[in-house]
């Protein structure tokens, strides 16, 4: 209907229909901005726009408009021609010429220092495309939405101020922003610097300064340290000058605390010169003289170790931080996070005004590898936003090997996408691609992006364009791969070379000042000091959380983990309190009301009651307690409802929040679908809150998968490599219930092979009341580790598997479960040792066959081993010559393999070792119901009555 109504607009108008384009071009700038046009002319837009609208639109105001143009005596061509058909082209052209340099400038860009990239020749950019010629250079236009400072202005100069905005050094990605706050956001600090003084004398000898120290640094090492791997910066120098940039901003807006998290490359170059790490420090770990004290049990090389520590900017104390980092590169980014998010709830910085968040990227890792876009997509979801983050890719256009597409004529090796940013999109974060040879632009379009996320909380990207000067590593022959980029890099002048000469000639530095710069940061690594960046250390440092409590606490220190009868009588009816006239679904109100009988002691107590008191408990001994999972909220199986819906209106409602006034007392979130990206998140997050109890629930043990790289590098080995404390409690439902290979097993055995030296708990807990007990010890104890807990499936509803209230109230969690039953010890000849839902099969088949002479212990902490409880079971039953473990994984899957040296070594000599497990197997477990039901028939009989010697 839009269509038709301006249809009839020109065919109505004798006088202005001929001005169609011009209304055309007018319109399309509405489209895009509908407060940069005129109040009329927007109601006139949304008029032709509205569905429902008369039929017949009145055009009045609009030809009132054209004929009071045509009568008043302008400067411009369409006021001279009389605003004819002619003229009115040409404005429109104009227009559109502006538009298509916002949108695709950045394609015409100089961003490539090498100047391997060819530049495009974009039709959309050149004014004969929109009609309009030399002729037309020297006649004024209406500028539109250009900020350039005048109404109207010469196509000479309007074309300038363009290219020299969004085809120079800098090419901007942001035309595809929705909100358009901040699209016009954007546009007035691109286009309106074009009068305005880039930097100061005292800002460009600062830049200058820090690219003596990025350039510096690499020099001195590569000299002294010949051939040992440092993962040089060099060709991307700028982001030195960029992270000061960062931080002289963060330092005027008042930041506390900013965290970075980056890989290798270039790393020991922000260490020293950003951080204000002692370069005789550095020195000493290229030269492997380590303070013995200083080192975690194994350590990690060089490039990879964090750091924090205090420094002074512009008068201001910053607390820095740069998180520790495998080599899985982008998997830093969720920690990151994580940490920042811990430290923002500490100090209640809702908005992230006070910790700010920062990652450095490499290009081909950016666009390669999916944590990426799991960490992005968490950016704007509740229970992870961190108010927005500056992201920097050092862009060296090239990944391991594997040239960017500038060497290739045919085809794309790197990547599908024109950038290597091109993710960004997805959240509408605003793009500044630069060229990392322009030290003066990166550090305006990171200042520019620091005000971004400052003013809308959002991500934004600094694109370094630049180079790689020596391979993946110093010992790399990169020619090899890229002859062609590295004949031009050997003659490409550094960074630091070129911008000294730029100060020369423009005479705002002395010649030969460089040379002197250079000497003089060289003669301050030769003393080991620091010239850059001195750091305060963290003396007087107020943000920080004291861990040195928990490094020397010990796991098997004994801890009260019960609660008073009383306690947990005014929890559960505190927990049972609803809103008035709210609604539960009939399903969830018989859960209520279940639950009121299990406070009451009347009922037998089920798994989510004892994890509710749990957690109730926690809140209100002054602990944090934060849940998340894909559906944590409810619980995968119907068992926990956290929050609660309105069975009417579907409002919610989460008792824990409302048990304590504190709002950080618990909080529970259903998350994405992403297991690595939302771990990681958890993991940093508890490694910078002990006080916290930090659950990541998996939807399934065995999704568990998609987040391998986080348990193998960070949860199990952290405190080892870098002496990183964590808490983390991790729920993985585990149990073999004919539900196939991919709903059965969170893998046991790759849990139990990363455990060593105490470094995490793996425990299968077979009753409410151990799982109540569990997770009170693991905040109570003195000490954080991590737990890996194989949480169960069908187990939440078994008859067998209940507790009562009392079971909350006196003992603790039980490494080892003895036999429940009264069994004549002296009747004993088997001794079956297993964990989780296997242990309830072979009650009920020992009950059902009648078999006097088999005991049953369960093992519930399979790390660290129990070894006293282990021991006091075999002393038990003097005349028992059979011990096995049985479980329901096959054979070199379960706990099996990883555990059976250590039932083995106990043993005494009249003992015999056998186990009772499904046949190896290449998959976890069978797809087929019934073959499913005989296997485990035939395990738990075999487990009773046979078995196999080890």
């Amino acid at each position: 209907m839009a269509t038709s109504k301006y249809q009839s607009f020109i065919e109505s108008s004798s006088i202005n229909g001929a001005n169609a384009p011009y209304i055309e071009a007018y319109y399309e700038q509405f489209l895009e901005d509908p407060e940069s046009v005129d109040p009329s002319w927007r109601a006139y837009f949304r008029l032709i726009q509205d569905q429902s609208a008369p039929r017949e639109t009145p055009h009045s105001e609009v030809i009132a408009r054209f004929e009071r143009l045509a009568r008043e005596p302008r400067r411009v061509v369409a006021a001279e021609a009389g605003f004819d058909a002619k003229a009115a082209e040409k404005q429109a052209g104009v227009l559109r010429l502006i538009n298509y340099y916002r949108m695709r400038g950045h394609q015409a860009a100089k961003l490539d220092p090498l100047g391997l990239a060819p530049i495009e020749n974009l039709d959309d950019l050149d004014p004969a495309h929109h009609g309009l010629g030399p002729e037309d250079f020297e006649t004024v236009f209406n500028t539109g939405t250009l900020a350039a400072g005048a109404d109207r202005l010469p196509l000479r100069e309007i074309i300038r101020i363009l290219k020299s905005v969004y085809t120079d050094t800098i090419g901007a990605e942001y035309m595809y922003l929705t909100e358009t706050r901040e699209k016009r956001w954007v546009q007035q600090r691109l286009e309106s610097v074009v009068f305005q003084p880039k930097l100061t004398v005292e800002r460009k000898h600062a830049v200058l300064t820090q690219l003596v120290a990025a350039e510096g640094l690499e020099r001195y090492l590569h000299n002294k340290y010949v051939g040992q791997k440092r993962f040089s910066l060099e060709g991307g120098d700028s982001l030195i000058p960029a992270m000061d940039e960062i931080l002289r901003g963060c330092a005027a807006r008042d930041v506390d605390e900013i965290v970075v998290g980056m890989a290798h490359r270039g790393r020991l170059n922000v260490l020293v010169n950003v951080l204000g790490k002692s370069p005789k420090e550095l020195f000493a770990e290229f030269e492997g003289k380590y303070s013995v004290d200083a080192l975690s049990r194994h350590g990690d090389v060089k490039y990879h170790l964090g750091f924090s520590t205090d420094v002074e900017v512009d008068g201001k104390r910053l607390h820095l931080v740069l998180a520790f980092n495998p080599s899985h590169l982008e998997i830093v980014n969720p920690v990151v996070e994580g940490s920042v998010k811990a430290r923002q709830v500490r100090r209640e910085d809702e908005a992230g005004q006070k910790i700010v968040p920062i990652l450095i990227h490499g290009d081909a890792a950016f666009a390669g590898q999916g944590v990426v876009m799991e960490t992005l997509q968490l950016s704007h979801s509740k229970g992870y936003a961190t108010g927005g983050t500056l992201h920097i890719i050092v862009n060296n256009q090239i990944g391991f090997t594997t040239p960017n597409p500038i060497e290739i004529e045919t085809g794309k090796e790197a990547r599908t996408s024109r950038y290597c940013t091109d993710l960004a999109k997805m959240l509408e974060a605003p793009v500044f691609h630069v060229n990392g040879d322009d030290p003066e632009a990166v550090t305006f379009v990171t200042r520019l992006a620091m005000d971004f996320r400052n003013e809308f909380h959002k991500d934004v990207i600094v694109d370094i364009c630049c180079y790689r000067r020596h391979g993946h590593n110093e010992a790399d022959e990169p020619s090899v791969t890229s002859p062609v980029m590295y004949d031009v890099i050997k003659k490409q002048p550094t960074t630091l070379t070129l911008y000294a000469k730029k100060l020369e000639e423009e005479g705002t530095l002395a010649r030969g000042a460089a040379d002197t710069l250079v000497k003089e940061y060289r003669d301050g690594l030769d003393k080991g000091e620091n010239t850059a960046r001195i750091t305060l250390g963290l003396v007087g440092n107020k943000h920080t959380v004291n861990w040195s409590k928990y490094r020397d606490g010990s796991w098997d220190t004994p801890v009260d983990t019960t609660v008073s009868a009383g306690a947990l009588k005014t929890i559960s009816e505190q927990l049972l309190q609803l809103p008035d006239g709210f609604t539960l679904h009939p399903r969830v109100q018989k859960i209520w009301e279940d639950r009121a009988k299990m406070g009451a002691g009347e009922l037998p107590m089920d798994w989510g009651f004892a994890e509710t008191m749990a957690y109730g408990s926690l809140a209100k001994e002054g602990f944090h307690v934060r849940l998340s999972g894909q559906d944590a909220r409810r619980g995968t199986f119907f068992h926990r409802h956290a929050t609660i819906h309105d069975y009417k209106n579907g409002a919610r409602y989460t008792p824990l929040r409302h048990l304590v006034k504190d709002k950080y007392g618990f909080v529970v979130n259903d998350t994405l679908l992403s297991e690595e990206g939302v771990l990681g998140f958890e993991y940093g997050y508890s490694t910078t809150d002990p006080d916290s109890l930090v659950i990541w629930e998996a939807q399934f043990g065995d999704f568990a998968n998609g987040a391998q790289v986080l348990f193998d590098q960070f949860i199990a080995a952290g405190q080892a490599k870098w002496g990183r404390l964590c808490g983390l409690t991790v729920f993985l439902p585990h149990g073999y219930e004919g539900q196939g290979p991919e709903h059965s097993s969170a893998r046991i055995e790759r849990f139990l092979q990363l455990c060593a030296e105490n470094n995490q708990q793996v425990c299968v807990p077979s009753t409410p009341a151990q799982m109540f007990h569990m997770l009170r010890r693991q905040m109570k104890r003195s000490t954080r580790l991590p737990l890996i807990v194989m949480t169960p499936k069908s187990l939440l509803r078994h008859p067998l598997s209940v507790s009562s209230l009392k079971d909350l109230t006196k003992g603790g969690f039980q490494p080892v479960i003895p036999e429940v039953e009264k069994l004549d010890a002296k009747k004993v000849t088997r001794i079956v040792f297993c964990s989780g839902k296997v242990y309830f099969d072979l009650v009920q088949a020992r009950q059902k066959d009648k078999l006097e002479n088999v005991a049953l212990v369960r093992i519930e902490q399979l790390y660290p081993f129990p070894r006293e409880g282990y021991e006091a079971e075999l002393a038990r039953y003097p005349n028992a010559k059979e011990v096995l473990w049985c479980q329901e994984e096959p054979e070199n899957q379960g706990a099996w393999y990883q555990i059976k040296h250590r039932l083995a070594v106990y043993l005494q000599p009249q003992h015999v070792m056998m186990y009772s497990t499904r046949k190896g197997a290449p998959t976890t477990a069978v797809g087929y119901l019934k073959v499913h039901q005989k296997e485990q028939a035939d395990v738990v009989q075999e487990a009773l009555t046979g078995g196999k010697r080890m």
